[in-house]
């Protein structure tokens, strides 16, 4: 591929999607105490299964392709035939796999995804692993910076010095669950260089050391994006998003459509708000567009399968707007 916009740095992974029979004989979901349990050594049955390719930077490349970005992953996968079945999903939505590495005699990124009561439990196993990047980064406009395992901390040195030598490029991070345990000290550099920042609501807390923020949104992206970005995003569930511009804070809602599983959600949102910001569309609309590629694909197994295409975003868009969803000010 030709004239690449975005290089996506990150995992990928190969998800299973178990739905049990969810009966009092063998499955009980306790959505009070957002509890699923089985019976010791029983042998439950599945009402479904369902294969997908997953992980944050797979579902940002594939999520930005079909919308029209020319998109490549940086992953590092391993030699076995997991590893195979997500290089030729990758072919099959016409990404750039030029930058898609593997490493001999290693495993292969896999989650196992119990879906009870339109949520998901994930067993997810990410194999011990000395990532791989190019000799020489591509030129692109735009990079796309998310979650890695234990060894993070080499490559993100590497990416925000990539950024600081070529500050024409524009970062957008979205740092894991690991990255933010780990600490602000470990991530600062790469906040340092960002263009944009995706993160939930708790992320940001912990991050900014905010607490109780509720209503307090206005300070907390702020807090945010003292830390470096440009642009700071926040989702928080039903609540919708929130973004700042270091001017102007923006709120948008939700679709409201009931979901199979929320798999992807996160991912979903921020590949359909970078993929309008590469476009040149304005941070408000940006963030509608994730909010309807999101709704896209909790209504399906998978991290993928909902993910719009470009000739699907303008239907959705108008379909939010009829609902009353809204992008102002605040």
């Amino acid at each position: 591929m030709t004239d690449l916009e975005l290089l996506s740095i990150g995992d990928a992974t190969w998800d299973v999607f178990v739905t049990p029979s969810e009966s009092e004989t063998f499955c009980e979901v306790n959505t009070e105490d957002e509890m699923i349990a089985f019976k010791f050594g029983d042998k439950i049955p599945v009402r479904s299964m369902e294969y997908s390719i997953g992980g944050n930077a797979a579902n940002n490349a594939v999520g930005t392709r079909r919308l029209g970005i020319k998109s490549a992953p940086l992953v590092t996968l391993g030699d076995d035939s997991i590893a195979n079945q997500i290089a030729e999903k990758f072919v099959t939505e016409g990404v750039d796999t030029s930058y898609v590495f593997r490493q001999k005699n290693s495993g292969t990124n896999y989650s196992t995804v119990i879906v009870a009561g339109g949520e998901r439990t994930i067993f997810t196993y990410k194999h011990p692993r000395d990532y791989q990047l190019p000799l020489e980064f591509p030129k692109v406009s735009w990079a796309y910076l998310t979650s890695l395992g234990d060894n993070f901390e080499d490559v993100y040195q590497k990416v925000a010095e990539w950024i600081q030598k070529n500050p024409e490029i524009k970062l957008a991070f979205n740092p894991g669950s690991r990255q933010v345990r780990a600490g602000l000290e470990k991530i600062k550099n790469v906040l340092a260089v960002s263009y944009a920042i995706y993160i939930n609501r708790k992320e940001a807390e912990e991050i900014t050391g905010q607490t109780n923020t509720k209503g307090k949104e206005r300070e907390l992206l702020t807090a945010v994006s003292q830390l470096g970005p440009r642009l700071s995003i926040i989702t928080d569930g039903p609540e919708g998003s929130f973004a700042y511009d270091g001017d102007k804070f923006y709120k948008a809602g939700i679709v409201k459509l009931s979901s199979y599983e929320r798999t992807g959600a996160g991912d979903s949102f921020g590949s359909g708000c970078i993929a309008a910001l590469i476009k040149g569309k304005p941070l408000g609309e940006a963030i509608l567009w994730g909010t309807v590629n999101s709704a896209s694909v909790i209504g399906y197994a998978g991290a993928q399968r909902g993910l719009l295409k470009v000739e699907e975003i303008d239907k959705w868009l108008m379909m939010a707007k009829g609902n009353g969803v809204v992008v102002e000010e605040f």
